[in-house]
């Protein structure tokens, strides 16, 4: 009886069992987590995706829109980000991104000058080096009255001349100064009164613009007031003019004397090239002064009149528009 009962115990487990299934195998700890948990895609590139990093042009603009802020104070110094932004971005070249400058006519310019001076010293007929020295002894009031009557046009020749660096000092000065090298045009400019064009053409040589920005407090002082003056332009017109009527008023012997003169004179010679060459650079200048006060537009006619001699780049300085309508620089007052 005891059998039986087990063994209708051992059929029912099996029943039992078998109506279960198996529990499952596990899970095979070899497979590394990486590749069971792959990502298609991270974080970091759906920020990238939906939030760009902003360009070196955004950064350039919120730059400069924070340097322009009246609000902020001025800054004092930089960082490495802003400076590779301001040099262009790669941090380096030549000059931190400045353009280098095209030294063709510099060259050219210099090797006309120094064929000037060669012909001058060298090449110039030197026929009468004691009339020569006459001539100026008289022109500079050292001889007296002796009856000799000089030439009008060398004359007026040599009044002109006194008035052509005071023009330049005009043009050169206020708007034609050279702002990449510490060159002052000041010391050209006093001694042209002596060398004329000779001396001048050197700095138009070493001249690089454009020119620095004026301080406000400069206009009210020696000597921008001087040389921005209407009344010092007025006066030069006019003292040119009178000076050129007072040659044309002479006779045709006269001028036939002045060309003997200049044929054979050092002197005569040399001074009459120097205004011809004063006439020719004048109207560059011109042009450079007007485009500095932004008359280019409203002057531009004056241009063609800056090529007569004197007479022209004079009425210009007296129509020009004063220096305080360009863009002046503000001093500073501590």
């Amino acid at each position: 009886m005891f059998s039986r009962e087990r063994r209708n115990m051992i059929a029912s487990s099996s029943i039992v069992s078998s109506t279960f299934s198996p529990l499952p195998p596990k899970p095979n700890s070899s497979l590394s987590p990486s590749k069971s948990l792959a990502i298609p895609f991270s974080v970091e590139s759906v920020c990238n995706r939906r939030f760009p990093k902003p360009s070196n042009n955004l950064k350039m603009r919120r730059l400069q829109t924070r340097r322009s802020s009246p609000q902020d104070p001025p800054l004092v110094s930089s960082s490495k980000e802003e400076n590779e932004l301001l040099s262009g971005g790669d941090g380096g070249g030549d000059g931190g991104g400045e353009e280098e400058r095209d030294w063709t006519t510099s060259f050219l310019l210099f090797a006309f000058w120094a064929a000037l001076m060669y012909y001058v010293f060298f090449l110039a007929p030197n026929q009468t080096p004691v009339t020569d020295s006459y001539f100026l002894k008289k022109l500079l009031n050292l001889k007296g009255d002796d009856g000799f009557e000089l030439n009008e046009v060398l004359v007026a020749l040599w009044y002109i001349m006194g008035l052509w660096p005071l023009l330049y000092s005009m043009l050169l000065i206020p708007t034609s100064r050279s702002s990449k090298r510490k060159i002052p045009v000041w010391p050209f400019v006093v001694l042209s009164f002596f060398g004329g064009v000779y001396v001048l053409i050197p700095y138009f040589v070493l001249w690089r613009p454009p020119a620095p920005p004026v301080e406000e407090s400069e206009l009210r002082r020696w000597p921008l007031n001087f040389l921005e003056s209407k009344l010092t332009a007025g006066i030069t017109l006019a003292s040119g003019l009178a000076i050129i009527v007072y040659a044309f008023s002479s006779d045709g012997d006269a001028w036939k004397e002045f060309y003997q003169y200049f044929q054979g004179s050092k002197f005569i010679h040399i001074t009459s090239i120097d205004f011809a060459l004063l006439s020719t650079f004048a109207p560059f200048w011109v042009y450079n002064d007007m485009t500095v006060r932004k008359w280019d537009g409203k002057g531009s006619w004056l241009l063609p009149v800056s090529l007569i001699p004197f007479l022209g780049p004079a009425l210009y300085l007296l129509l020009r528009p004063s220096l305080r309508m360009a863009p002046i620089k503000a001093s500073n007052k501590t």
